[in-house]
């Protein structure tokens, strides 16, 4: 007897941006059973199940070519991620507008990988989300060594903190501190970075949901941004990663284009029955 009542085979696609890596189900043309936290969490068990950093589930969409939903490893559905953008610009294999959680957003595949139009970032406190008012320039908040961050949403909320060397933080242990901090009513993604010149960036990243990451598009978006604000680097910056590098170009009042590589990693099929 099944479980969950599935019998079929589905396919998955398995790609990564710089590292950050996805399992892709399209349900474009054939509709799916209902992804649920506990249905994500067991496929993206590296031991059990197929591994990765985020699921991306492609839907149909009334108002645009389609629809882009992001599941974290640990089963939570966010509204955004660069990475995983780039990675179906690849796969679909020309520009299209795409919808999101965290709006809509443009893609093209170009040599050496894709670029993204993220949208425009937002600032305002109620924006990010934070539990109260307060200034998102530079937060009257810390947490040990790292303080006054500035909050940026991109789809989805970061805190960005400027050090003198990005690798001597202990992002491991005071990173899910702060993405668990009563500050942040829905959790948020930590960056700590530090300059490398006067266009470049080296950034680290706590993704909420899936902890240290090679790579957040998003996060080296927010970063970049918040970089430029502050008068610490001028577009377009070049943020590296563990994973590797991105471009990012984005001036005052206009939308952030994040540029960078991608690829397909495997092709595969597994049963619904044995993750639900």
């Amino acid at each position: 007897m099944h479980r969950c009542g599935q019998v079929s085979e589905v396919p998955f696609i398995k790609m990564h941006g710089l590292g950050n890596d996805f399992v892709v189900l399209d349900a474009r043309a054939a509709p799916l059973p209902a992804m649920t936290p506990a249905v994500a969490r067991a496929l993206g068990d590296r031991r059990t199940g197929i591994g990765f950093d985020q699921l991306v589930l492609l839907e149909p969409s009334a108002q645009h070519a389609f629809r882009m939903r992001i599941f974290n490893s640990d089963g939570s559905e966010v509204e955004a991620c660069g990475n995983a953008a780039r990675a179906v610009a690849l796969l679909h294999g020309e520009p299209v507008t795409i919808a999101t959680g965290g709006g809509p957003i443009a893609l093209e595949p170009v040599e050496g990988g894709a670029r993204v139009d993220m949208g425009a970032p937002r600032f305002d406190w109620d924006a990010i989300p934070l539990a109260y008012a307060m200034d998102t320039f530079a937060m009257p908040v810390g947490w040990e060594s790292l303080e006054g961050p500035m909050a940026v949403n991109v789809g989805n909320p970061h805190a960005i903190f400027f050090v003198a060397d990005a690798d001597a933080v202990e992002l491991e242990r005071l990173g899910p501190v702060i993405e668990h901090d009563p500050l942040f009513p829905e959790r948020v993604n930590v960056n700590v970075a530090s300059l490398a010149g006067p266009d470049h960036l080296r950034l680290r990243v706590w993704e909420r949901g899936a902890g240290l990451t090679r790579a957040c598009g998003t996060g080296a978006c927010a970063t970049a941004v918040a970089a430029i604000r502050r008068g610490l680097a001028r577009s377009p910056v070049r943020v590296s990663l563990p994973g590797g590098d991105l471009e990012i170009a984005w001036e005052p009042g206009a939308t952030i284009l994040m540029s960078g590589p991608a690829a397909e990693s495997f092709r595969g099929t597994f049963r619904w029955d044995d993750y639900c």
